[in-house]
């Protein structure tokens, strides 16, 4: 059972169809205890970034959340769930992340459109263990104006440039994954990285 952490905020639903679509059994919950007792969890993300901690706060998951990177529970942050694993975000004023991840969330320092929207090209920074499942030239589907910074080489799989900027796009950590692109709208490669963390990521 792949458990998705509802906080108020976030495409759920798009998430948890993709699970369907893959054949994995799925739940939404804002329960703590039925969230520990799945197998893996989902902790997905749209809006600003004050606002969803705001929330996962004010329903204490932000424990849960912690409580899971204590007992290695295999988690999958999503665009704004993976932002809030970092340490901080400067994002309509400076908020506190979750910190999980060394870095912090900043504006994307770029001449390109901000917000970038649409698919750019997933490049490997390291060797990655999801990259056999992927096709050959695996296109995301991004949706953001914020992107990782200052976070430490080690932790980050996989990137994609936008111009010349670098956007973080994979980062992994222990049990923790976190992707800035949406891999529920990101066609075959991106139910390809889900169903290699429902059925393989340990």
């Amino acid at each position: 059972m792949i458990g998705i952490i509802d906080y108020g905020m976030g495409n759920l639903r798009s998430v948890q169809n993709a699970l369907d679509h893959l054949g994995e059994e799925s739940r939404i919950s804002e329960d703590p205890e039925f969230l520990l007792s799945c197998d893996k969890l989902v902790l997905p993300g749209v809006g600003a970034f004050g606002d969803c901690m705001e929330n996962l706060r004010s329903k204490h998951l932000d424990d849960l959340v912690m409580r899971c990177v204590r007992i290695q529970k295999p988690l999958l942050g999503i665009c704004v769930g993976m932002q809030m694993m970092f340490e901080e975000s400067e994002e309509k004023g400076i908020h506190t992340g979750l910190g999980i991840f060394q870095g912090r969330i900043v504006r994307m320092k770029t001449d390109l459109p901000v917000p970038q929207i649409g698919w750019n090209l997933l490049e490997y920074a390291q060797s990655c263990p999801f990259s056999g499942r992927l096709s050959a030239a695996p296109y995301m589907y991004y949706v953001h104006s914020y992107a990782a910074e200052d976070y430490d080489e080690k932790d980050l799989y996989a990137y994609s440039m936008y111009g010349e900027y670098k956007v973080g796009g994979v980062f992994m950590k222990d049990h923790i994954a976190a992707v800035q692109f949406h891999p529920e709208k990101s066609s075959k490669d991106g139910l390809a990285l889900l169903s290699w963390f429902a059925k393989e990521f340990i």
